[in-house]
């Protein structure tokens, strides 16, 4: 069965791109799989969530009953409920045959719960700049200023993901997480990363028949 894999939409964050995933939703063909592969929602309380927001969740919620939906759990969204999940499969990770397994990446994080402190002192200058003025960013967004620390994670994450892939015989292991969109090969395995829909250019994955692609999400 054909599989499109999006991550990191962030529904509920003020930087959410929304209108392009609802369409991008709509835009979906018939007899294809969707796969949210984790931060599909920013929190576990959707209550507050923007109206536009709350239209795209029950947008998920409709598309259960006309496709599989399967919905990765990510570091934010590990505890949200959905009062009416249609037929949404809940899930810590996902796998399509032994070709390519799905986890949203923050299990194969170990650097920042290792470094809470500092990823604190991060977030207050985060939002000390905005406060003062400064252009209002994604946390993630920011992050990418500092390109040899940025480098780092994406690194630790990728690298973890691929020996995870080894260990359980996956050609190929795909996550979220990191808000930055990659594909390349390591140690025969294949590490892709959908990014995020939080800045830049959204991105999914297209699987079908053990083909995997990296598409770029096309303009309205």
């Amino acid at each position: 069965m054909p599989t499109v894999v999006v991550s990191d939409v962030h529904l509920g964050c003020a930087y959410c791109r929304c209108d392009p995933f609802l369409r991008f939703l709509r835009s979906l063909p018939a007899g294809v799989d969707l796969v949210l592969n984790g931060d599909t929602a920013n929190t576990y309380d959707s209550t507050h969530y923007p109206p536009k927001h709350q239209e795209a969740l029950e947008a998920i919620r409709a598309e259960s009953l006309r496709r599989r939906v399967v919905w990765i759990r990510g570091n934010h969204d590990e505890r949200y409920a959905m009062a009416d999940p249609g037929r949404i499969e809940f899930v810590p990770s996902h796998h399509i045959g032994q070709t390519v397994f799905l986890a949203h990446g923050h299990d194969f994080d170990n650097l920042i719960p290792r470094n809470r402190t500092v990823v604190l002192i991060f977030r207050t200058i985060h939002r000390l700049r905005a406060s003062m003025g400064a252009e209002s960013v994604h946390m993630a967004h920011y992050a990418k200023r500092f390109p040899l620390l940025y480098r780092i994670l994406l690194r630790h994450v990728a690298m973890n993901a691929v020996e995870h892939a080894k260990e359980n015989g996956y050609l190929a292991v795909a996550c979220g997480h990191t808000h930055y969109a990659e594909d390349r090969m390591h140690e025969g395995i294949r590490y892709l990363n959908t990014g995020s829909w939080t800045e830049g250019d959204a991105c999914y994955l297209a699987i079908e028949d053990g083909t995997i692609e990296l598409r770029q999400v096309p303009g309205p």
